[in-house]
């Protein structure tokens, strides 16, 4: 069954005394055929609002779209923990206000008003821009002297209802004026900065303006003040618009994907672009013509309270002129323009008064109507403010099915806050609109609640919500500036590694070094002439990997097959033949699953933790890193200890030619691709740095031709207390409570191991300070480790930062950053291969 006039008993609009005539009804009902809407064409109209806002939201598409969906940068709404004195300017409708606000302290949600109305004449709204802004600040400035704010600095919150592109909350280009206002050399500019400038003419007023608010976000504000389910805001009066909380994720002309911002649709331009050409009648065309904007807000013009008057008047004309109203005849009233106003059409549509209305407000327009013209008239009325409900129910059902699926909820239960003269005076208009959004979302539980100040307090709570967030910037950018280091901070950690690596590199130093500087016995880079089958290990995380890996000689091309096997705590915590017999356990599986049970292989061991050398295949441990505490371990060679494992096992034997350090085996993977790769860095769960040394720099080891790769084990850095000027309450926090206090402080602050907990002690000081989390901790917030450093590489580009630093600090260095994709694993292959290479050379 159709939808709108199809399910109203005209009967009951009239009073019971009154004559009902179907006749004059059914002359109606034909003449205005096509503003009858069933409910097939409103979820058609539905289905093609929602294309727009994916249009409007796109970065792509936005240019073309008409339904601009413009970010307002309101990113929550209040919390109830606002306070403090606030001022609001509503401009956009038939006069201009000013407010001031008192929102109470914390818990009360309690606000308090006052305000002051203000003409906006013609000559204001439609003269120049510059004139406009200066009546605006000269109202603004009368309204702080009568209250006696004139001395006060106090945030300000602009109303302001017409389309502005938004960079930023306190910003906001005019795209275009709509309804009356035409002021000249205002598109284009920001409105914000237009009236700054106009309120500097008043040296006794000192405001802060900290928000340009659409009306409809206003709106939204204000009902969020009174139920926090609201995420929706609408108005329907002089104009008509939407609001509404889209998820980051979806909006392309905004950087980031976390949480929410509220959109200011702009959906009285829908149709626009000629996507409701089918619905628009020849009455809305005749209006379109004769208004300030043709060919804009299409969708407005059928549906807002500027336009329904009109639409009614020009209905009424062309049916006097078909013989189908007063008998043919018409007065100079219903030929004039503006004539017949919304709040006509209201009166005419009031249960009981409404005939009686009727017949006042036609012969006050010169006419003489009869009983069944009254009966006629209203019926034009109910057919015209019916289709606006229905048009607007459409839109706002494609708004609620958006919501919803953006949730991923069967059903949703929102709010949407309501506002406009349209919606309050017309004594039907509410129950209809309710009525058909109900239909057409069955599956949305929807409470819409009518905002009672209007949306000028909504600026005010959207100000006082910037204010707190704002202040609280303040305190939160005040913790987070020890972390923000200046370039010579940065140059003086630059000096001091330096120092430290020198230190690390000399023979009567090197043991008070913090950067122990070890000789890793790696001399040479691969050359493409390596080739055959090695098993490598690779040990340094929670995660064991074992790989089998085969490199075809001359075509640098490696193969790779392997296996990864968990480490569990209580292993990585116990004792060492445990540690290394689960290891040897997790070969002899490996193998077993390759086939390769009795094979021969040459291994390299990949061992991320800091060793002393003698040779390429000798590694003496000298510290557990990154949680580990195996004991009977440190102090010991840890390829021994592989061996023993691997013959109390005794189910085979395999040839160990090198233990390598996992930052060793990252420089070899991408020295393979790139001859040029001198450094290895990695920044994982662990952090440390290898390069290659002149062999006359390392007094540690005989022999001055060449180079060897010195593994710095920079995690060390700062053991000394030399970088303690740099370390905050949380790097020491963190270091206290951490396996191994004290030690590899530098690590702590730079890798992955320890950053998402630096960031967890920083949430919960904050929290503490009542900055973040409504002052509320969690339980899980009070667990060590559960916010992970991967939160933080979701978040940041740490990448391109280590880049644009390095770049700064060492202007005369071309780097080039290449990332190891295949890991410290290949890398330890490729060392083992060369290190059979050179054993081969050697032995010829």
């Amino acid at each position: 069954m159709g939808m709108g006039i199809h399910r109203i008993d005209w009967r009951a609009s009239t009073p019971c005394s009154q004559p009902w005539s179907p006749w004059c009804l059914f002359q109606v009902d034909r003449f205005l055929y096509h503003m009858r809407l069933s409910d097939e064409t409103l979820l058609d109209i539905m289905a093609r609002f929602q294309a727009e806002m994916q249009k409007g939201l796109g970065k792509d598409t936005n240019p073309t779209a008409s339904v601009k969906m413009l970010p307002t940068f309101v990113r929550a709404i209040p919390d109830g923990s606002e306070n403090g004195e606030f001022l609001s300017l509503d401009l956009g409708g038939s006069k201009f206000r000013v407010l001031k606000v008192q929102v109470s302290e914390e818990g009360k949600r309690n606000v308090q008003m006052e305000s002051q109305f203000y003409p906006t004449p013609n000559e204001i709204i439609r003269g120049n821009g510059i004139e406009l802004f200066e009546y605006v600040a000269d109202c603004l400035a009368d309204f702080m002297n009568t209250k006696g704010l004139k001395h006060k600095r106090l945030p300000l919150g602009l109303t302001f209802s017409f389309p502005c592109r938004q960079t930023k909350l306190e910003e906001g280009v005019l795209l275009s004026w709509t309804k009356k206002f035409k002021a000249r050399g205002v598109q284009d500019t920001d409105v914000v900065s237009c009236l700054t400038r106009a309120m500097k003419r008043h040296k006794d007023i000192n405001v802060d303006t900290l928000a340009l608010v659409n009306d409809t976000v206003g709106t939204m504000m204000t009902c969020a003040y009174d139920d926090p389910y609201c995420e929706v805001g609408v108005i329907i009066g002089t104009g008509t618009n939407a609001c509404y909380m889209e998820d980051m994720s979806n909006i392309d002309l905004v950087e980031g994907d976390e949480g929410r911002m509220c959109i200011n649709t702009e959906w009285g331009a829908f149709g626009d672009d000629g996507a409701l050409e089918d619905i628009r009648t020849e009455f809305d065309r005749e209006l379109d013509l004769g208004s300030l904007n043709p060919g804009k807000q299409l969708f407005e013009k059928m549906i807002s309270g500027l336009y329904l008057g009109e639409l009614v008047r020009l209905i009424l004309l062309k049916m006097a002129k078909a013989g189908l109203l007063f008998g043919g005849e018409k007065s100079s009233a219903l030929h004039t323009k503006g004539k017949i106003e919304t709040r006509h059409v209201a009166a005419m549509e009031k249960y009981k008064e409404g005939l009686a209305n009727t017949r006042e407000i036609l012969t006050d327009l010169g006419l003489e109507p009869s009983e069944a013209d009254c009966i006629a008239v209203q019926h034009v009325c109910t057919i015209v403010s019916f289709r606006s409900a229905n048009l607007c129910a459409a839109a706002l059902a494609a708004i609620l099915t958006r919501l919803r699926e953006n949730k991923k909820l069967v059903r949703l239960r929102t709010t949407v806050g309501m506002d406009g003269t349209l919606y309050k005076i017309h004594p039907q208009y509410p129950k209809r609109l309710h009525k058909v959004v109900r239909r057409l979302v069955p599956n949305c539980d929807v409470r819409f609640l009518l905002s009672e100040s209007g949306s000028a307090k909504g600026a005010a709570m959207v100000t006082a919500v910037a204010s707190r967030v704002q202040a609280q910037r303040k305190q939160i950018d005040k913790v987070l500036a020890l972390f923000r280091l200046t370039q010579e901070q940065l140059v003086g950690v630059q000096d001091k590694m330096r120092a430290e690596l020198e230190y690390g590199l000399k023979r009567d130093t090197h043991s008070l070094a913090t950067v122990k500087m070890l000789p890793t016995y790696v001399c040479g880079m691969p050359d493409g002439t390596e080739k055959g089958k090695f098993l490598a290990l690779d040990l340094g995380g929670t995660n064991f990997r074992v790989l089998l890996v085969k490199i075809r000689s001359g075509r640098r091309s490696v193969r790779m097959y392997n296996k990864i096997f968990a480490i569990p705590l209580e292993i990585m915590q116990g004792t060492g033949e445990e540690l290394f017999d689960h290891i040897v356990q997790c070969i002899a599986d490996f193998l077993d699953y390759m086939g390769l049970k009795g094979a021969q292989l040459p291994l390299g061991f990949t061992f991320s933790f800091p060793c002393r050398q003698a040779s390429i295949d000798k590694g003496t441990l000298i510290g557990w890193t990154k949680g580990f505490k195996a004991t009977d371990c440190e102090g010991e060679d840890v390829v021994d200890m592989l061996r023993e494992a691997i013959k109390r096992r005794n189910e085979f034997d395999l040839d160990i030619v090198a233990v390598v350090n996992d930052t060793v085996g990252t420089m070899m993977t991408c020295g393979y691709e790139d001859p040029n790769c001198e450094i290895g860095l990695i920044a994982g769960t662990g952090s440390n740095l290898c390069y290659m040394e002149e062999m006359r720099n390392i007094e540690l080891v005989e022999g001055d031709e060449g180079k060897m790769c010195i593994n710095t084990e920079w995690g060390g850095f700062g053991d000394n207390g030399c970088i303690d000027n740099i370390r905050t309450q949380y790097d020491k926090e963190v270091d206290e409570g951490s396996l191994n206090p004290g030690k590899q402080r530098y690590e702590k602050m730079t890798s992955g191991m320890y950053l998402g907990e630096i960031v967890r002690q920083i949430l919960i000081d904050l929290t503490k300070q009542g900055l973040l989390f409504r002052g509320q901790i969690s339980e899980r917030l009070r667990t060590r480790g559960i916010f992970e450093t991967k939160f933080l590489s979701q978040i940041e580009s740490f990448s391109r930062i280590l880049q644009e630093t390095v770049k700064e600090l060492a202007p005369r260095c071309d780097v080039t950053f290449m990332l190891s994709e295949d890991g410290s694993g290949k890398g330890a292959a490729l060392i083992t291969a060369v290190a059979k290479r050179l054993q081969q050379a050697w032995k010829n």
